[in-house]
């Protein structure tokens, strides 16, 4: 992370695991900093959630449709997945 980034100030205690985790970041080069450790493992965290989210949000879509609008994303998926088949990614 570039030194000009806006950091604040975060004193606190963590686990022995935790410690080790972070300090083994910084060792591997994944991070430069036990501060950069813990920005990356938050990171992580976050993109789970998100993650979670939209599963979530995802599965609700589709569970509320009506039994036509579900056969219609139906039909469109399958579409859509005969037009990817046919897409040569090799060039």
């Amino acid at each position: 992370m570039p030194a000009s980034t806006n950091r604040h100030k975060l004193s606190t205690t963590v686990s022995r695991d935790t410690q080790s985790y972070l300090e083994t970041l910084v060792a591997s080069g994944r991070a430069a900093t036990i501060a950069e450790a813990v920005d990356l493992a938050v990171a992580r965290a976050r993109r789970t959630e998100i993650r979670a989210r939209l599963e979530r949000d995802t599965a609700a879509y589709f569970d509320g449709l009506s039994e036509k609008s579900a056969a219609e994303e139906s039909r469109l998926g399958t579409a859509l997945g005969k037009i990817v088949d046919e897409v040569d990614l090799d060039d």
